[in-house]
């Protein structure tokens, strides 16, 4: 049996706005000690790369923690913001695509 598109449009939207609160309920330190190496570059050639901490480093920045965000990664201080803006984009979306929000128009003035 097919699954309806629209399900799966709501799904989408209702992940994306349960992700920044289930990032908030971990512990700003969630990634810190786990051991789990998820970079290639680290897990193949033992090099750290430019991302390297990145993870770590966005986890304490959701948290407001900045100055452990930047001890992690410097490139947080940039990246963090630009994930916020694809998320509300992101979020937008969806939810144009539900009808929840109208797109914006342009309206011509006689």
């Amino acid at each position: 049996m097919a699954i309806n598109r629209k399900y799966l449009q709501w799904a989408w939207l209702i992940l994306l706005l349960l992700t920044p609160i289930v990032l908030w309920l971990l512990p700003s330190d969630f990634f810190d000690e786990s051991g789990l190496v998820i970079c290639p570059s680290r897990f193949l050639f033992d090099v750290e790369c430019l991302g390297c901490g990145m993870t770590r480093a966005v986890m304490h920045m959701h948290h407001l923690e900045i100055q452990d965000a930047v001890y992690y990664n410097y490139g947080s201080v940039v990246i963090y913001p630009a994930l916020g803006i694809i998320w509300v984009l992101w979020v937008y979306k969806a939810a144009q695509r539900l009808g929840l929000v109208q797109r914006f128009k342009k309206t011509s003035v006689n």
